[in-house]
């Protein structure tokens, strides 16, 4: 929400999730500038092959020629600096976000090394620790059996 309580224009067509905190819209930002990065790579790599001499350009790389070169290139650097700018902002936002929520630097800290995040979907069997690891999927599938067994040791009890 902007500072008048209406909704940023940023967060105006997405699907509601993205929408209900602030963290949410924080990691929706982030999702952002994470294509914007990609977007910074591709308009570095253009603007680099504007530098190269024309010469050496492919028939297929449909590159403009004299005078017309340079000005695409300004242009690009230009593009490009806005975007790096962008980017910088985004991500002084997020800090500033997490300043504010006052996180404790423990929270964010990086994984030991070694780390292997689980599955959220079905996993090949993998042990880690000595421990067998799961997906998500797979635990609520093993969930649901022991709940029907369960559910079907009562029923012979009963009768």
């Amino acid at each position: 929400m902007s500072a008048h309580g209406e909704p940023d224009a940023m967060f105006t067509d997405l699907d509601p999730i993205w929408t209900t905190c602030r963290s949410a819209r924080q990691i929706y930002a982030l999702g952002l500038v994470d294509k914007e990065i990609s977007e910074l790579l591709s308009l570095a790599a253009s603007s680099i092959s504007l530098l190269t001499l024309p010469q050496t350009d492919g028939p297929d790389d449909a590159l403009p020629q004299g005078e017309e070169r340079i000005e695409k290139f300004v242009l690009e650097a230009g593009e490009y600096f806005e975007k790096l700018d962008s980017i910088q902002g985004a991500i002084r936002s997020s800090l500033a976000q997490v300043r504010r929520a006052r996180i404790a630097p423990s929270a964010i800290n990086a994984p030991p090394a070694g780390f292997v995040p689980p599955s959220m979907g079905v996993a090949l069997d993998r042990t880690v620790e000595g421990k067998e690891t799961k997906g998500l999927q797979e635990s609520r599938v093993e969930r649901d059996a022991w709940t029907g067994i369960l559910d079907a040791l009562k029923r012979m009890r009963e009768e």
